[in-house]
């Protein structure tokens, strides 16, 4: 890890949404590294914030404090102009293909459309245009007779890769791909992904992968972190989160992926009791009220971070 270089750096990064009740804790002062052609896998369930990381990383959101670094450089005081140039190289695959796409352009204008805005290309300059639309089709697998055809003509794995090819188009460096396979049938999402690891590797991209499936992260991460409420409960490489998962939460979410193989029984860990509240937080370990584990000091002892083996970390009250 040591020779590696990083290329996005966050630190103390903290999202809260007003509320009439009180702010919204969305993103709870997350530090961490994504190291320059690696992928960083974000899990959690629903509502954990995992999204609101992404958009506060692009600064699509505007986060309540902390620093985001790219290259060095400080995201967070670009200026207008200096923010448009770093989106050339910081890019996102949303969740949903048909809502992130314009059902009135068609396949070559939502491709070419980055193109136009970055004012890479003059729209009178139409061969060049069409070449690399060309290019960048051939690249994420979809046939040219679609060039000229609508989002609603094409299915939920042909529409994906028009945001990979938009995303692409560019030529970024890092990609937030956010749940970039949950809308689509499972035969689809193993082509998706083994497509973005053959476009990481021919291109060096660097992903940031959010989902709530931990068999898809493992197929494709490198580095794992695990959400709860806003905050990592662990993080570690692919290999030690799956090999000696040590929190509760972890375990839990490990035990609910499916064994294809009925002689096998895996013990399911049934998580009972309510969410903490993303607004009035309090002290102690938000998952504490759902945790099998937890004991009277979980409620009001403020965690810290603990590294468990090397660089696997763990914020859980026992390891303390």
């Amino acid at each position: 890890m040591a020779n590696k270089e990083i290329l996005l750096k966050i630190v103390n990064l903290k999202k809260y949404f007003d509320t009439p009740y009180g702010p919204l804790h969305a993103v709870d002062d997350l530090t961490f590294d994504i190291n320059k052609g690696e992928t960083l896998g974000v899990v959690g369930e629903s509502g954990c914030g995992k999204s609101t990381l992404g958009r506060c990383i692009l600064q699509l959101i505007k986060p309540t404090s902390g620093e985001i670094y790219f290259e060095g450089s400080d995201v967070l005081k670009c200026s207008r102009p200096e923010l448009k140039m770093l989106r050339t190289k910081m890019q996102i695959i949303f969740q949903d293909p048909y809502s992130s796409l314009n059902p009135r352009m068609t396949v070559a204008q939502a491709i070419q459309a980055p193109l136009l805005l970055q004012g890479l290309y003059s729209k009178h300059d139409t061969a060049s245009i069409n070449t690399r639309v060309d290019e960048l089709m051939d690249l994420v697998g979809l046939a040219k007779r679609f060039v000229n055809s609508y989002p609603h003509e094409l299915d939920g794995g042909r529409r994906q890769r028009i945001g990979i090819a938009r995303a692409l188009a560019l030529n970024p460096k890092f990609i937030v791909c956010d749940e970039p396979v949950s809308a689509l049938d499972v035969s689809i999402q193993a082509q998706i992904l083994n497509l973005m690891q053959d476009l990481q590797a021919d291109l060096g991209l660097t992903y940031l992968f959010i989902t709530h499936d931990l068999s898809v992260v493992k197929h494709i991460s490198d580095n794992i972190v695990v959400m709860y409420l806003g905050q990592f409960v662990e993080r570690g490489s692919s290999e030690s989160i799956f090999r000696n998962p040590s929190h509760p939460y972890t375990r839990a979410l490990l035990s609910a992926i499916p064994i294809p193989d009925p002689d096998i029984r895996q013990k399911e860990v049934i998580l009972k009791g309510e969410l903490c509240s993303p607004i009035n937080v309090g002290n102690g370990c938000r998952f504490a009220k759902r945790c099998p584990e937890a004991k009277d000091e979980c409620f009001a002892c403020d965690l810290s971070v603990v590294e468990v083996e090397h660089g696997h970390f763990v914020s859980c009250k026992k390891f303390m």
